[in-house]
């Protein structure tokens, strides 16, 4: 379905040098780039431009724009979300979702990747030590940082900063124009390896999605649609709200097949019981 095809990596921030090589190995596509295509224009991590809609939505309207802009018809993007992790208290993490648009046989396929590994940060900052305090969480200078007057403030924002110098120079001048400012992480792919070490993470998942056939149809991204609760207390036998099983289904002829146990365990154990462990 794949080899021998064009693929349109929709991305200015340099994602294909992650991208393109797995893709390349894994289904003998040609990996490209366009100048024409400005994904900034949906939203920044900066915040001068505010993401309107979700995740989803975002990486469709990202495919969709590539596919109109350069007319081909087989994208894949990515987009990450920072900020507190969905289930670990106090703990950051990096969202990570890919999605591959096939326009000619009608195939959408997403994956998602949270990581903890990841150095996103903003603080306000008074003076030289706390911004050499703040370099240093933030592992700069191989990780770029952005400065602005504050948090919400988008009336000045300096990019780019991997120097130390300029980093001392712009935050002088941030501060003798504004008396406040406010530096966070740069979580732009290109300026921060952290976060493309995820995006590598992320991109081996949707291969292999991808590779996951139908049994019935040859059809690629068979995956899970459905988790069903319902793992028998061991003490009890009273079914938990723990996941029983998994429901994959085919986006092209609908066939559908449960794998019972997916944690390979057959009984859960009675402190996760409401009836034994109300």
């Amino acid at each position: 379905m794949f080899g021998g095809r064009n693929l349109l990596i929709a991305t200015k921030h340099r994602k294909e040098t992650v991208i393109a090589p797995l893709f390349s190995d894994a289904f003998g596509v040609h990996c490209f780039i366009s100048d024409e295509i400005d994904t900034d224009s949906l939203g920044t991590f900066s915040g001068e431009i505010a993401r309107k809609k979700n995740t989803i939505e975002t990486l469709r309207d990202k495919c969709d724009l590539a596919h109109k802009t350069v007319g081909a018809d087989l994208v894949v993007a990515s987009e990450g979300t920072f900020g507190p992790h969905p289930t670990l208290f106090f703990a950051h993490a990096d969202d990570e979702w890919m999605m591959l648009k096939d326009y000619r046989n009608n195939l959408e396929i997403v994956v998602r990747e949270i990581s903890t590994e990841t150095n996103f940060y903003g603080d306000n900052i008074n003076n030289i030590r706390d911004l050499e305090a703040f370099a240093f969480k933030v592992q700069f200078p191989s990780h770029g940082i952005i400065l602005k007057p504050a948090e919400k403030n988008f009336s000045k924002i300096v990019k780019n900063i991997q120097d130390r110098e300029e980093l001392q120079q712009h935050f002088n001048s941030m501060m003798n124009e504004f008396g406040t400012a406010y530096a966070e992480t740069d979580m732009r792919a290109m300026y921060n390896p952290t976060r493309m070490k995820v995006i590598e993470k992320v991109t081996n998942k949707l291969i292999t999605k991808i590779k996951t056939a139908c049994p019935v149809c040859d059809y690629p991204g068979f995956d899970v649609s459905e988790i069903k609760a319902g793992l028998p207390c061991n003490n009890c036998l009273l079914p938990t709200r723990s996941t029983l099983s998994h429901i994959y289904q085919c986006k092209n002829c609908n066939h559908t097949k449960e794998k019972k146990y997916p944690r390979n365990i057959h009984y859960e154990d009675p402190m996760y019981c409401d009836h034994c462990n109300p």
